[in-house]
């Protein structure tokens, strides 16, 4: 399986999905649209759990992404890795 760069698990899932089922991801049907909505919320919790991990460990070196908050860290992480 060919891996994506920058992408999460369900980013590559829901991708490969788009590839092979395209009719499931149409924003034009009202069926597609469900499956999106559905769906959506696993990203976001798979989001969620990226910055809680990355926010978890103990940087030595507070520059290590540039910025003091540690509270910010996994989200900038997050955002610069993955969108």
């Amino acid at each position: 399986m060919e891996k994506k760069e920058n992408l999460t698990a369900l980013q590559q899932l829901f991708s490969d999905l788009e590839k092979s089922q395209p009719g499931l991801f149409n924003v034009y049907t009202v069926d597609g649209r469900n499956c999106i909505n559905q769906f959506f919320k696993y990203l976001e919790i798979e989001k969620q759990q990226i910055i809680d991990a990355c926010n978890q460990i103990e940087f030595e070196d507070t520059d290590n992404f540039g910025i003091a908050d540690k509270t910010t860290k996994g989200e900038q992480y997050y955002n610069e890795t993955y969108k």
